[in-house]
């Protein structure tokens, strides 16, 4: 942003100058304008990047895009949760991993002419029952024909149909047959209009917090810039009977009554205070970090490491497109992007923090 502020502090310059020139011909005092006004064109775009999509889904009001005050209150536990989230990266693998293809979901954006097929609810969890209600939802989805689901066992995926203003979104998805199935997920109206949660506890996540509410798309991290808070998987979760707003259900596992294992739901963020710029991260990584610092992370579900969700980049590669992370990681393992993160900078907030 520093461009930015120089080329506006150039763009002022030019226009404060044009007082001598009063006693001049009008043809060279308009020249000297218009060649104030095009530096500032030219200075609003570099600073003002453009819009994504992902930037709107929900309501302007939602808690995904609010941004959190600097002296916004912390949980009176907030060290010992941070203590607790930096013990859970040392235990599992050393690192917060990345998933880009497995275990975190494409977004298959389509028209609203698109083709709907029904997909089959099956009982993958062995409870004996079939939710009536997700059949209902699933009797026609406009599921494109080329469409894959994620790698991994979750097998996410998403469809987003603007125009209807409404998202499916499907769990252990599978095709059998030529024919769609799924275990879990559920269909999504008056999206745009929304607060950004998964009605009625349906949705893919543990929480019920959708996937295009809080994965890191590659646009994003293009652009330099994410404009909504980020979903961050944990291991080792508070019970499941002790839930944070906006989550509106959970996976977590405490029998033991471990103390301070983080609810599904809670809020923290990267402290405002760290200088950025003063420690050496990836460009991947200090996108991210800028982002935790103004909107935020929330955890959204249980993982075999802590995780974060990129977009999955299937619904671009089946359309003949490049995979864009590898040119964003630039030869930087994934499991090493986060090199130099200031995990131990982390702030709680308080349960429930922003419920209406």
């Amino acid at each position: 942003m520093s461009g930015g502020r120089d080329a506006a502090s150039g763009w002022r310059k030019r226009i404060f100058s044009l007082a001598p020139y009063r006693v001049c011909g009008q043809r060279e005092v308009m020249h000297k304008l218009l060649s104030a006004l095009v530096l500032l064109a030219a200075s609003v775009r570099f600073v003002i990047a453009e819009p994504l999509p992902t930037d709107h889904v929900f309501a302007p009001t939602s808690f995904w895009y609010a941004q959190i005050p600097n002296d916004a209150p912390l949980h009176t536990n907030s060290a010992n949760f941070t203590a607790d989230f930096l013990r859970q990266i040392k235990a599992y693998y050393g690192n917060v991993s990345i998933n880009v293809e497995s275990f975190a979901s494409p977004v298959y954006v389509v028209k609203s002419n698109a083709p709907t097929v029904r997909v089959a609810v099956r009982d993958c969890q062995k409870m004996g029952w079939i939710d009536k209600n997700l059949e209902k939802q699933f009797e026609a989805v406009p599921i494109p024909s080329n469409a894959t689901q994620a790698e991994g066992t979750d097998a996410e995926m998403t469809i987003w149909q603007p125009s209807t203003d409404t998202i499916w979104e499907l769990w252990q998805a599978k095709k059998t047959n030529g024919l769609w199935e799924a275990c879990w997920g559920g269909k999504w109206q008056n999206v745009s209009k929304s607060d950004g949660i998964f009605p009625n506890r349906y949705g893919t996540t543990a929480t019920s917090l959708p996937f295009l509410g809080g994965q890191v798309t590659a646009e994003e991290l293009q652009r330099g810039e994410i404009r909504h808070a980020i979903g961050v998987a944990l291991v080792d979760a508070e019970n499941w009977n002790i839930v944070s707003w906006p989550a509106s259900r959970s996976d977590g596992w405490n029998p033991k009554k471990n103390p301070n294992q983080i609810p599904e739901g809670m809020r923290f963020r990267l402290n405002p205070a760290v200088n950025l710029d003063a420690i050496k991260l990836h460009p991947v990584a200090k996108t991210i970090a800028k982002a935790a610092q103004k909107y935020g992370f929330v955890v959204w579900d249980k993982a075999g490491s802590i995780s974060i969700r990129f977009q999955n980049p299937k619904a671009e590669t089946l359309a003949g497109k490049p995979n864009p992370y590898p040119a964003l990681f630039n030869g930087t393992p994934q499991y090493d992007v986060f090199k130099n993160f200031p995990w131990d900078k982390l702030q709680f907030l308080p349960m429930n923090y922003g419920k209406p």
